[in-house]
């Protein structure tokens, strides 16, 4: 059964959030303080984190620095209603997804049900992953090529690695200076011609309709993201 882990200050949302994932096969851990439950973290495997920003102590901005140095599980953050900038910072600190307060019981479920699938498929519990499959696309680790609906073709070094390293954090927004010192492995120059070049190149090769692409998408001011719909 997959678990999760909630931390969140309010005691009564996180009962209900914790008997209304059962449906969906899911159990949950349950702590109140960011230091404890980076020290539940540190004793379970979970496949998903649901963190609330405003908490007392350690806030979330906090715990979620601490859990990404430790940890690439997931992580759903719940913010207040219209509060853009902690949105922001969040999904630049590393969270994968955000929910506003007040919400849905079920829109909640759903990403959540979303991250730990993604992160099960790119983390099998037996054996190592060899294949990224997606929607009309499929990445081969081991052959260092990709499957298309026009074919089975193998891409150059630096176009691979980017795309692999998107497609490894789907769903995230990845900034042009990670990607740079990622892919290149050097400190980034503040030029963004070759990774536009070889962005522009695998919408080519990849997509359908390159000017819409379906992948890697831009997320303009930042950077790029991996379609999490896919």
């Amino acid at each position: 059964m997959n678990k999760i882990l909630i931390i969140d200050d309010d005691k009564e949302l996180c009962a209900l959030i914790k008997q209304s994932i059962l449906v969906e096969n899911m159990e949950a851990d349950v702590c109140h303080t960011g230091k404890d439950g980076l020290m539940k973290l540190r004793e379970n495997k979970y496949q998903t984190v649901l963190l609330d920003v405003m908490m007392p102590g350690m806030d979330g901005f906090e715990t979620l620095e601490q859990i990404r140095a430790e940890s690439k599980v997931p992580i759903l953050m719940l913010t207040s209603r219209g509060d853009s900038i902690s949105k922001i910072r969040g999904l630049r600190a590393g969270a994968d997804d955000y929910l506003s307060k007040p919400f849905l019981m079920d829109e909640l479920i759903a990403r959540m049900v979303s991250l730990v699938r993604r992160y099960t498929r790119f983390n099998p519990m037996e054996g190592k992953l060899k294949t990224l499959n997606f929607d009309g696309l499929s990445i081969d680790l081991d052959a260092r090529c990709v499957t298309t609906e026009s074919g089975t073709f193998e891409l150059p070094k630096k176009e691979f690695d980017l795309l692999l390293f998107c497609a490894e954090n789907q769903g995230k927004i990845l900034t042009k200076q990670r990607i740079y010192e990622e892919v290149w492995g050097e400190e980034y120059c503040f030029d963004d011609s070759n990774i536009m070049a070889i962005i522009s190149r695998l919408r080519k090769k990849l997509e359908e309709n390159p000017g819409n692409p379906k992948y890697i998408q831009t997320v303009k001011g930042i950077g790029y993201r991996f379609n999490k719909e896919v």
